[in-house]
């Protein structure tokens, strides 16, 4: 059996650049990881099968929408192994809230499956196939703070992140991101790189305050809960920067040290215990998956 981590991805800026003829929206986006999420377990099996525990267990379905089964026929198209796999999944985060939960779950199983089949494949051949299963696949699979440019093929690391914490807080919905896609207007942003790397959470959040996720507003619209949501994040104590991640409807707070962001999830727990609330470190190394 492989086990492997499958973390929540968070969205700390998202410009939309441009659309392209086929509908895809051209983004630029800095995409960073926490540590908390969903864990995946693999076994061979005479047969594909996925078991599903947790929270958020059965919400995807088993059907070709269900990424970790489309990334593992995909894997046994281009390998053919000689047996199948018993997947195990624990759904740790809310479905279809902002954190790609479910491309997380779909690169761990490229992994995980990988190795468990002997397949082979290096990281560019795993890279192909993550972007055939979806445009959040590919950065999950990359695992490690990172610019996104394209429709979300585009990665180029990150380096020299700071450390800090985040207080994640999804107000019990889930949102389709076609529909928040659907929602926007307006016009489109420019691309933002820093010139140099911020030297500590202070100066993260005084550069992410310059940029905005260009979906907030619609999914607002959309969802009331975001704006209470982000509201409370920036009224607690330390807050360094409050804003939705992907397409919602989960918000962050980032906060400098782990005591800062634990009291603000401890606070905002007593006043909200109906919401989903955690603390967790901003990964600035790459993803630990075994």
């Amino acid at each position: 059996m492989v086990a492997y981590a499958a973390p929540a991805k968070v969205n700390l800026t998202l410009h939309l650049l441009g659309k392209r003829g086929d509908g895809y929206h051209l983004l630029d986006s800095l995409v960073v990881f926490a540590g908390i999420g969903d864990q995946l377990q693999a076994a061979p099996a005479k047969t594909l099968s996925l078991e599903e525990s947790g929270p958020g267990a059965g919400a995807m379905g088993a059907g070709e929408d269900n990424l970790v089964l489309r990334a593992a026929r995909l894997l046994i198209e281009t390998c053919d192994p000689r047996t199948r796999a018993r997947i195990r999944l624990e759904k740790r985060l809310p479905i279809a809230a902002g954190l790609g939960g479910g491309s997380s779950d779909a690169a761990a199983a490229l992994i995980a499956l990988n190795r468990l089949w002997d397949c082979g494949l290096h990281a560019e051949d795993l890279q192909r196939l993550a972007a055939a299963v979806g445009a959040d696949v590919p950065v999950c699979l990359h695992g490690r703070p990172t610019w996104v440019g394209g429709i979300g093929e585009i990665l180029e690391a990150v380096e020299a992140l700071p450390p800090a914490w985040f207080v994640l807080v999804n107000p019990g919905v889930s949102l389709s991101t076609a529909s928040v896609f659907r929602a926007r207007s307006g016009g489109f942003s420019e691309p933002s790189r820093w010139d140099r790397p911020p030297a500590d959470a202070v100066a993260l959040a005084t550069w992410l305050a310059e940029g905005r996720n260009d979906l907030q507003a619609a999914a607002c619209a959309l969802e009331p809960g975001i704006p209470a949501v982000l509201d409370a994040l920036t009224a607690t104590p330390a807050c360094l920067l409050a804003r939705m991640s992907g397409s919602g409807a989960t918000c962050f707070g980032l906060y400098a040290v782990e005591s800062e962001a634990r009291q603000a999830a401890a606070l905002l727990g007593e006043a909200r215990p109906d919401w989903w609330i955690r603390a967790a470190p901003l990964l600035t190394d790459p993803v630990e998956r075994g």
